[in-house]
């Protein structure tokens, strides 16, 4: 057994122990609001929205993008589940930002194994094993945080399965001091219709 399971399954015996009453959460989540964020691992979507298990719903991704999977989730959650307002949360620092569509492409297209991002740029360490289905991939790069979130939020407040009467609002979560700094014109872009 690798040593991150093997961490992962002794932290899951600890939850366990102190899960409580927890399993007795109902599915819709109790405050009626989803998140829409970023996979990076130095955001905690729990502790900078003070959420609890059972809370909120939290939808993940690289850059935190309105994918069409990420608009999928939000249409389940609001139609089957009720949530009656969406954040839109990007962050500074993003590792998203630091490549863009034809670099992707071209590295996963000569290796599928982990690249190294060095003075001149991203730089696959084999040639070995890649794909050129990486070139048929929307990678969902940017290069600005506050603009990438109004592109998010006027692609999900225009969608045609998203209701006009939905808030949605876009923040962009600055890494270094843990503030929600609200990007003023994306939220004016999820103002309800």
């Amino acid at each position: 057994m690798s040593q991150i399971k093997t961490e992962i399954l002794q932290a899951n015996e600890r939850y366990v122990a102190d899960f409580g009453d927890k399993g007795s959460l109902a599915l819709p989540p109790a405050r009626r609001f989803a998140v829409l964020t970023c996979m990076d691992a130095r955001l905690d979507p729990a502790k900078f929205a003070g959420l609890s298990e059972g809370d909120a719903h939290v939808i993940r991704n690289a850059g935190g993008r309105a994918s069409d999977d990420a608009i999928r989730s939000l249409v389940i959650s609001h139609k089957l589940l009720g949530t009656i307002e969406w954040f839109v949360v990007h962050h500074t620092d993003c590792g998203m930002a630091l490549f863009d569509q034809e670099t992707m492409g071209s590295l996963v297209e000569k290796s599928l194994h982990t690249a190294e991002l060095t003075e001149s740029g991203w730089r696959n360490r084999t040639e070995e094993g890649g794909s050129p289905e990486g070139r048929f991939v929307h990678w969902l790069t940017f290069r600005d945080e506050a603009s990438s979130v109004v592109e998010d939020v006027r692609r999900i407040r225009n969608h045609p399965l998203v209701p006009g009467d939905i808030p949605i609002h876009g923040f962009v979560y600055d890494v270094r001091t843990g503030r929600l700094i609200e990007v003023p014109e994306a939220t004016a872009e999820g103002r309800p219709r």
